[in-house]
């Protein structure tokens, strides 16, 4: 089922998401709803509290050398932790709650991470590149985070205003 995302300045992409306890059904057709969600939306990462579930869940997919997200390429992330960063890249980014937004992003190069499967299996990688990017933006969802707030002081201003006038257009 494709579920509604949440835009920037809903209050709750504010507030810091909770530890997935149990890894049942309904779990599972959570994650399901997600990456439905994300494709119809032409994402290649979603958390959970996009679509307003304050839950440690995120999935990435990114495309393949042929362009394409294959559903078998999904990472599906349950209560996430970065152990470790390394290097520094700038990456533009965008975002489903910021919609037609993007902006330099800077970010750690290289992550060492650990979290859970949906069946509750832990797992420990390493992810470098597109993968690293997508991970940590997604991580900052969970805690309550947006890429807009790690844009330099006069940028953000730029994109409140602006943003500001998109709204009111819509109205």
């Amino acid at each position: 089922m494709i579920r509604e995302i949440i835009t920037y300045p809903n209050k709750l992409l504010k507030q810091k998401s909770h530890n997935v306890e149990d890894f049942n059904n309904e779990l599972h057709a959570l994650l399901d709803d997600m990456y439905e969600t994300m494709v119809a939306k032409n994402g290649i990462g979603l958390a959970a509290i996009q679509i307003a579930k304050r839950l440690n869940i995120l999935i990435i997919n990114l495309p393949n050398k042929e362009d394409n997200q294959v559903k078998e390429d999904l990472l599906e992330v349950i209560n996430p932790k970065i152990i470790e960063k390394k290097g520094s890249t700038l990456y533009t980014e965008g975002c489903l709650s910021v919609p037609e937004y993007y902006e330099d992003v800077e970010r750690a190069e290289w992550i060492k991470v650990e979290y859970h499967t949906r069946d509750g299996k832990l797992i420990s990688c390493e992810y470098d590149g597109l993968m690293a990017i997508a991970f940590q933006h997604e991580c900052d969802h969970l805690n309550g985070e947006l890429f807009i707030e790690k844009l330099p002081y006069l940028k953000r201003k730029k994109f409140e205003k602006d943003w500001k006038k998109k709204l009111k257009g819509k109205s």
